[in-house]
């Protein structure tokens, strides 16, 4: 099955802390349903240092889970569910609920 979230989506976070806020999805973990979400959900993480990156005390992306993410709407930006359509062409592409435009270039 086509995932309905993917890597490079714009998508709105629908609950926690960073409710109501947007970003860019930088990778899906489909194992275990979840995806990190560029700026969203940073959490402190204590690293040591290494000879390529250094120590201290770093922020960084936490995954979500999917079901707390909604695709933006490409029209206006508002989260939208995503349907299937199959075009003239035979590709499969996802639609926005909300607007009825394409997500899929």
């Amino acid at each position: 099955m086509a995932s309905k979230i993917k890597k490079g989506d714009k998508v709105v976070v629908l609950t926690g802390r960073d409710k109501g806020r947007s970003g860019d999805v930088l990778k899906v973990i489909p194992s275990e349903n979840r995806a990190i979400v560029q700026g969203i959900n940073m959490v402190k993480r204590h690293q040591r240092q290494t000879p390529n990156e250094e120590g201290g005390i770093i922020n960084k992306e936490a995954p979500l889970h999917m079901s707390n993410l909604a695709i933006a709407d490409p029209k206006d930006g508002k989260p939208t569910r995503v349907g299937f359509q199959t075009l003239k062409d035979g590709r499969k592409v996802r639609v926005a609920k909300r607007s009825g435009e394409t997500i899929d270039g």
